[in-house]
């Protein structure tokens, strides 16, 4: 009985907070758009199927019985790949499946745009980069993240990874318990703080580093979406922190420009990076750029490596298919890892990958229609998206997908292998798990580099066992994650080679 109420507490508060998104997100964006939606009058194509009014309460008893995703699973299946939900007087239109993403991701800023929407970010980063400045300006910081985070620059950052991979597993017994979801959460801050910012920040002030960039995190939540610049503590707190976090950071920069010291890490690459016309970047928009790249990686790879555990530890037959593999490059490598060796690690790369499609970190992605547009669904069907709509794409739903995925229900990483590989034979943003197009993740090789790094050496050196029940994913986060705690048990070994 009492687990009968804690399963239905958990989907009454998955409810409460799709409920709650679409209200925050339709308010803010009430004061964002010019007035009342018009349809142009000269386009002949109809809009959407709409969810209004008493259809849009009859959703509340899926909300709270299936929850969020499986409510948008139900609207896909009933309306289609394109339907609009109209909330008050707001419309948010919702996009599934490759054929409907191409607007969503291909289109111009004059067309779809984030914009506005991303106003929360600006107090946390600074009013020197992202979404403060010009759309040309935020382009080529773009720029400089891409150039950061090239083949090139991620060979450099291997070993760096590699220490303080095993320095942190130095620090396990022999055998124990842990919460390895925030044993991600700490090491991969670790990793962050040496390859991103440097090893000044690390070896010398990684504590109060990690204290300031916390309370900036905490500015991520309902009231501060809502309300980016209203004076409630957290808020203050955030602000305090970001300048504490740029005059660290400033400090850094004019001490290796004093003595004329050059480092390998991304911090570097920024403060050497110039624009189109010649300017050398400021230092505030270099800590600006290292918060934001530090906030983007942080979360999404903690997020994908508790849910790759997850996946791996509740399939014996995929986890002794890593092991494998990794037999295997013992005896082909001995110890050594550099770029190269990680590129073979194919099974590994493809148990990330289907942990990412099955759990995306991003469930939803969001644009504002900038100018009529016209959308394509799978079904054919043409229809006319008005401006001052929100583009809302449901990554969670593109990856379920049964006619591009078999059994997409299924955690199955060979859906990836050579000969099979679904994504691709399903086309153009079928896989959208690390977004796509004019949007797509500029720090997915990154990300996947360090969660390699991390899962190869604990499969090389521990024996591990999930002892807590599969996580579900906390729709009461502004950014949802696995709920609870990754409980799993280890003891030490050594992996054979093949």
């Amino acid at each position: 009985m009492q687990n009968f109420w804690n399963c239905n507490m958990d989907l009454t508060i998955s409810a409460l907070w799709m409920a709650l998104a679409l209200f925050f997100i339709t308010t803010v964006l009430t004061k964002i758009a010019n007035g009342r939606i018009t349809y142009d009058p000269v386009c002949t194509l109809p809009p959407p199927p709409e969810v209004r009014g008493i259809a849009l309460l009859r959703l509340l008893p899926t909300l709270c019985t299936k929850g969020p995703e499986a409510t948008m699973h139900d609207l896909y299946n009933k309306f289609g790949s394109i339907f609009t939900v109209s909330f008050i007087w707001k419309r948010i239109t919702f996009l599934v499946g490759r054929e409907a993403s191409v607007i969503f991701f291909q289109g111009l800023e004059s067309e779809v745009a984030q914009g506005d929407i991303n106003e929360f970010t600006v107090p946390m980063f600074g009013q020197e980069i992202g979404f403060a400045v010009d759309y040309n300006t935020r382009m080529e910081q773009t720029r400089f993240l891409v150039e950061s985070l090239r083949p090139a620059q991620l060979r450099s950052y291997v070993d760096p990874m590699l220490q303080e991979v095993e320095k942190y597993f130095a620090k396990w017994g022999e055998e124990g318990v842990v919460d390895l979801k925030h044993e991600f959460e700490e090491l991969l801050m670790l990793i962050s703080s040496r390859c991103l910012v440097g090893k000044e920040v690390r070896e010398k002030m990684f504590g109060q580093f990690c204290k300031l960039f916390h309370e900036i995190e905490e500015g991520v939540n309902f009231a501060s979406f809502m309300f980016p610049y209203i004076p409630i503590p957290v808020n203050r707190r955030r602000d305090r922190a970001r300048i504490k976090l740029t005059e660290i950071l400033s400090e850094v920069v004019r001490s290796r420009k004093s003595f004329k010291r050059v480092e390998e890490d991304v911090l570097q690459r920024f403060i050497d990076s110039t624009y189109k016309d010649g300017r050398a970047t400021t230092i505030e928009e270099v800590s600006g750029m290292i918060l934001a790249l530090i906030f983007a990686g942080k979360h999404t790879s903690a997020t994908t490596s508790t849910w790759t555990g997850a996946c791996l530890l509740s399939h014996e037959n995929f986890l002794d298919a890593a092991l494998e593999e990794q037999k295997c490059i013992i005896g082909k490598y001995n110890d050594k890892i550099d770029y190269r060796i990680l590129s073979e690690m194919g099974t590994l790369h493809n148990c990330i990958k289907e942990a990412a499609r099955m759990h995306p970190a991003l469930p939803t992605l969001v644009r504002q229609v900038k100018k009529n547009i016209i959308v394509r669904g799978k079904e054919g069907n043409e229809y006319a998206i008005p401006k001052g709509n929100i583009l809302v794409n449901l990554v969670m739903v593109n990856g379920m997908l049964p006619h591009i995925y078999k059994d997409p229900e299924v955690f199955d990483p060979d859906r990836f292998r050579p000969g099979r590989e679904e994504d691709k034979a399903g086309g153009k943003f079928s896989y959208t798990s690390f977004g796509g197009g004019r949007h797509a993740c500029g720090g997915e090789a990154y990300a996947y580099m360090q969660i390699k790094i991390i899962f190869s050496h604990m499969l090389r050196n521990f024996e591990l066992k999930l002892i807590s029940s599969f996580p579900k994913p906390d729709w009461t986060k502004f950014m949802p994650e696995p709920k609870g705690k990754l409980m799993v048990s280890y003891k030490r070994f050594q992996l054979p080679s093949n």
